[in-house]
């Protein structure tokens, strides 16, 4: 392989992202992959892209191609007490607070780009960074082994070992039961987030379904997994109460949740990007939109630097990130330690809290638009 200039492991939505935000500049730009092309267009997760997202991906050009389903509506409220909360699009001049997609069609959008921009992609080879040797990276591809010394590695896949002393680590123990689900009446481009003792409840409007986010304790998302889907849709419905009906339930997976943050995301002629860097709680649908914008600050360092690698350009980029990534991270967590219990005296706390959001919308626009634009955004 030719030496690149930015070497990005990595071909998920952000290592990709990464490409496209780069092709332009003067930098010899190449991606690696341990899987074969195309797999991430297969990912059947769902995405909450916030509005500031939609933006970043029209500039990298690939807004258009995606089938998206706009938020117009978000409607937030807690199990077993008083006080709700509405958000709604037109006290802020959008076209959708955000948008909900499938993964894989990310994928699918962002690799056809890249493919049209002509940037390297090499597949089914395994990229082993050595954070001893700055810019070293090992490569194993068909069994043969090929050492590469790059000014800049852009980390943009695998997770973090929970016992590194990098990394920071908070297991909430709970896990995500995800699925897809029927309303009985249009959604309305509404997306709700309901918070139940053992966790948020939160229904994404995607094309005329909802997708699912069904919180647990392990043990409860284990039995949940367990039923048919009769009797899940029958135990969702009562999790989430009867604001709307649910009509059908199907495809359940699940995972465990933890929040994971890299203490520092950059490393000599080394950064760590996506989940390579951060693992936030899906309360809220942070994560993904976090790691877009670390992207495209990230490559706004890099366009015009005559050396990507170059400490002083990597120092710069954590300057002007560190503000929104623990801001952005300590929301989503204390969102879930807040509300993930049934305290008495929390419970009248969060309604109060819902209560003044609702009656005071300079409050309501401050949360809105850090929703939108991240923990940076200005009021």
């Amino acid at each position: 392989m030719k030496t690149p200039d930015i070497l990005i492991v990595g071909a998920g939505p952000v290592g990709m992202a990464l490409a496209l935000a780069l092709k332009d500049s003067a930098h010899r730009v190449t991606l690696v992959d341990a899987r074969e092309r195309g797999a991430a267009r297969r990912d059947p997760r769902v995405l909450a892209l916030s509005h500031g997202t939609r933006l970043t991906l029209e500039r990298l050009g690939v807004w258009s191609h995606l089938p998206a389903t706009p938020i117009r509506h978000i409607h937030v409220s807690q199990q077993g007490g008083f006080g709700r909360t509405q958000v709604d699009e037109g006290d802020y001049g959008v076209d959708g607070l955000g948008h909900v997609v499938r993964a894989g069609d990310l994928a699918s959008a962002l690799d056809d780009a890249i493919a049209a921009a002509g940037i390297a992609l090499i597949d089914g080879c395994e990229a082993h960074p050595d954070e001893s040797l700055a810019g070293r990276v090992r490569l194993v591809r068909e069994g043969a082994t090929e050492l590469l010394d790059c000014p800049l590695v852009a980390c943009a896949e695998g997770g973090m070992r929970a016992d590194d002393p990098a990394i920071r680590v908070r297991d909430y123990h709970q896990h995500a039961v995800i699925c897809m689900a029927t309303p009985a009446a249009p959604h309305g481009h509404t997306a709700y987030e309901r918070f139940t003792p053992g966790g948020p409840v939160a229904l994404l409007p995607c094309g005329t379904d909802f997708a699912v986010v069904h919180t647990a304790t392990p043990a409860r998302a284990e039995a949940l997994l367990a039923l048919d889907d009769a009797a899940y849709l029958a135990a969702l419905q009562t999790a989430f109460g009867h604001r709307l009906a649910l009509v059908a339930a199907s495809g359940r997976a699940r995972f465990p949740l933890q929040l994971r943050m890299r203490r520092d995301p950059v490393g000599e002629r080394l950064v760590w990007l996506g989940n390579a860097a951060q693992t936030l709680h899906p309360v809220a649908g942070q994560g993904f939109n976090l790691a877009l914008r670390d992207v495209w600050a990230l490559a706004g360092r890099l366009r015009d630097a005559a050396d990507p690698g170059d400490a002083a350009v990597l120092a710069g980029y954590l300057r002007e990130r560190r503000v929104d990534r623990a801001g952005t991270a300590g929301f989503t967590d204390t969102l879930v330690r807040v509300f993930s219990n049934d305290l008495p005296p929390l419970r009248a706390a969060r309604g109060l809290g819902l209560l003044a959001l609702d009656l005071a919308p300079p409050l309501r626009h401050f949360l809105a638009k850090r929703m939108m634009f991240g923990a940076r955004a200005w009021p």
